[in-house]
Order: C-alpha cells, then structure tokens, then sequence
C-alpha cells in the first residue's frame, strides 16, 4: 500500500498522464457525438423505421470497422515502444506499414461486404421498410470504409509518439465534418437516412486527408528511414501481424456481442432496438471518454516497455487507475440523475422512450463495471501483448452467449444482464492475466516492434 499511493503522489505521472488523456478524451467523445447526433437526427423523422434503419445499419457497417481495430490498437503499442527506444526509423516504418494494411484491408473488406449486406441486415429479421432503409444507408457507408481505417493507422501513429493533440484534431475534423453536413443534408437538403450516410463518409474522407497532411509534417522531425528493404521480407511484417492477427480475433468477438444485442434486440420489436441503440449512445459517450484515460495508459507504459523502465510502467497503472474510478463514477451518477434527459434529447417517439426508460438501471450500472476492462485493455496494446488480451475476450464472449441464452426469457433485461455480465468478465479476465505476468516479472519482457 505505501508503494501505492507513493505512486499515486508522483506529480510528474499525473502532468504525464493528462497531457496523453486531455486531448483523447475530448477526441474520443466526439465520436459518440457523432453516433449521438445521427440517432437524434433519425430519432426526429417521422417514422419509427428511420431510427431503427440507422441504428442497425450502423450496427452492421460497425462489425469491419471495429473488427479492424488491430490498425489503430496494434499501431499504437509498436510505435509507443520505438518512440520509448528513441529508434525513429522504426517509427517510419511503422507507419508506412500501418497505412499499407488499411488500404489493403478497406478495399478488400468493403468490395466483400457489398454482396453480403442483404444478407447481413436480414439477419436482424427487421421490418420491410426499416430493411431497405438500412440497405440503402450501407450501401452509401461503404464508400467511406477505406478512409476510416487509414484514420485508424494515423491515429494510432500519434498516440503512440505521444501526440494526442493531432489524434485529436484528426477525429475532431473528421466528426465535426460529419455532424455539420449531417444537420445540412437531413435537416437542410430533407435527403433522410441517405443524408446521414453521405455526412458520414465526407467526415471519414476529410479527416484522412488532414491525418495523411499532419503526418508528413511530423515526419520531418523525426530521424531515420522507412527500411523500405526489410519490408519486402516476411520476418520483418511477422511481429506486428502477429499482434493484428490477435487483436482483430479479440476485436471480432467483442463486435459479436455489441452485434448479438442489436441483432437480439431487433427480434424483440422496432421500439426495442431503437431503444437499445440510444442507450447505447450513452455507453459509448462513457466508453470513449474513460478509453482517454487507457490511451494515456498505451502510450506511456508502451514508452517504459521501450525504455526498460519497471517503475513509471507501475506509476502510470496507479495514476491512470485513480483517475478511471473517479470518471466512471461520474458518469454513473449522470446517467442515474439524468437518463431521463439524455433519452427525451434523442427521440420524440413515446413508444421508443417508455422502452429505454425501464433500462436506464443498467446504463447507470454500465460505467462502474466497464472501466476497468477498458485501463486493462491499454496497458495490454502498449505492452504490445494481444495474444492475452484476445484469450480474456473470448472466455468473456462465451460467458455472455451463456448468460443470455440462459435469461432468454427475460426479454430486454435478460438481454442487457447478460451484456452487463459480459464487461464484467472482461475486466476480471485482463485483471487475473495481468496479476499472473506481475508475479512472473514478464511486463518488461514484453516483444520489441519488429
């Protein structure tokens, strides 16, 4: 305990970790902004199938976006490790591996999905017309697919050199574009759900083009070379796909889940999944604004990874965990005191709003329970150690389809129970693993990028 709190005093760590977590907070809340905007947009249409066409379109165009989060998760770990050995030429290569896979992914991923949407949204057996709305709004959403996993790359390239500022101006151009041609085009141009999926795309494109820009200037600080002749052989890409192949296994059954609720909500009415989807709004706001504090946790125990330095890995954890409890605490008492608001804010539909009412409790409860998945979550991606991280998802994902299979009749608290059950496991899953790497002293044993 004395350790502990020697470390929780140690000033330093606290600037360090705020001077990481300030701009990816504010970046990472602007991205539920997004979702936020598009489901209150959608949520004052006339009809109930707008709303639920948005929310399962973009339940579907989620599972290759967040799927392949390994571009922005795996980036950031290598490159926080390079940045810690001062090796800049392995910052260069790193990043023109990272752009080279997302280019390569967004152009194969999307020309595989075009085929499969039908497919996809039937899936949620949804009513005829909320079908051909969402089929209509991912056909348009595709286009943008290529642009936000090159923003991944880039923004896990920041991170990882310790410049969250331009992580966030990146996402701040890329949201802020989205919401205000989102307002235009729905609002202003009355083009609909296709309205809020051309807002989307614009936003994806005008924020990679800002990244691509920010990196060649920051570029020009950095010494070193790409080692354009080591990347033409296969040992040289085999550490970092190693970590992707992980990460993306772990990324796929956490997007199973997020996919069962959307999916098994649907089967249970329009209201419900509608319902389902703006209280999940108020989770990712939770999510993404608490994730600020496990990016801080990436960088700076992937920097002390590189640097072979046991006691700031040990300071950021303690720092990083303080401040994690207090936010997620805040964030419960908000959704406690002000649930009410925050669904009358997003729909106008009586229907949708007596549905996400009676599940408040378990928004509230949401916070409290998650935010120790998401501070493990960052010191396994700076670590660069996936392969724990992807075994702690699976058991918890197995968990969650037991749970809600057994609580099938429960109707939509079964549902959420089970989802609360599942975020619960992925924290003491990462927890146990991290404790059983401590009493072996493997944290600083961790791969070196490649």
């Amino acid at each position: 305990m004395p350790s502990i709190l020697a470390d929780w005093r140690h000033r330093p760590t606290h600037r360090r970790v705020w001077a990481l977590a300030t701009p990816m907070i504010l970046s990472n809340l602007s991205v539920p902004l997004v979702a936020l905007v598009d489901s209150t947009v959608a949520g004052h249409l006339p009809l109930t199938s707008d709303l639920g066409a948005v929310a399962v379109g973009s339940a579907v165009y989620a599972l290759p976006v967040w799927s392949l989060g390994f571009l922005r998760m795996g980036t950031t770990g290598f490159a926080a490790q390079a940045h810690g050995a001062r090796d800049g030429s392995a910052l260069r290569t790193i990043l023109a591996q990272a752009l080279l896979l997302a280019a390569t992914a967004g152009l194969l991923v999307g020309a595989l999905m075009w085929p499969l949407l039908p497919w996809l949204i039937g899936q949620m057996h949804p009513s005829a017309a909320l079908g051909t709305l969402g089929l209509d709004y991912l056909h348009l959403r595709l286009a943008g697919l290529p642009a936000a996993l090159l923003n991944y790359a880039l923004a896990g390239w920041f991170i990882g050199k310790h410049d969250t500022r331009t992580t966030l101006a990146l996402l701040l151009v890329t949201n802020l574009v989205n919401i205000a041609l989102n307002l235009l085009f729905v609002l202003g141009f009355r083009l609909g759900v296709p309205g809020i999926a051309l807002a989307s795309v614009a936003g994806e494109w005008c924020g990679t083009l800002f990244g691509l820009a920010r990196a060649r200037q920051a570029l020009r600080a950095v010494a070193g070379r790409v080692d354009w002749a080591a990347m033409r052989g296969w040992s040289h890409w085999r550490p970092l796909l190693a970590v992707n192949r992980d990460i993306f296994l772990r990324t796929v059954a956490l997007e199973a889940v997020f996919f069962s609720v959307s999916l098994l909500g649907t089967r249970l009415g329009d209201a419900v999944v509608a319902a389902n989807a703006l209280l999940m709004n108020g989770l990712l706001i939770a999510a993404f604004g608490l994730d600020g504090l496990a990016n801080a946790v990436e960088a700076l125990c992937g920097h002390a990874i590189g640097a072979r330095d046991l006691p700031g890995l040990r300071r950021a954890l303690v720092v990083a965990s303080g401040w994690s409890l207090l936010g997620s605490l805040g964030f419960a008492a908000l959704f406690a005191l002000g649930g009410h608001l925050f669904v009358d804010l997003q729909t106008s539909l009586p229907a949708v709003r007596a549905t996400a009412y009676h599940a408040l409790p378990w928004l509230a409860v949401l916070p409290l329970v998650g935010v120790w998945s998401y501070l493990l979550d960052g010191l396994f991606v700076g670590a660069t150690r996936a392969r724990e991280m992807r075994d702690g998802m699976l058991f918890s994902t197995l968990l969650f389809a037991v749970v809600a299979w057994t609580c099938r009749g429960w109707g939509n608290d079964g549902l959420w129970f089970a989802f609360v059950v599942f975020m619960a496991m992925r924290g003491v899953s990462l927890g146990l693993i991290a404790l059983r790497l401590q009493r072996r002293q493997a944290w600083i044993a961790a791969p070196m990028p490649g």
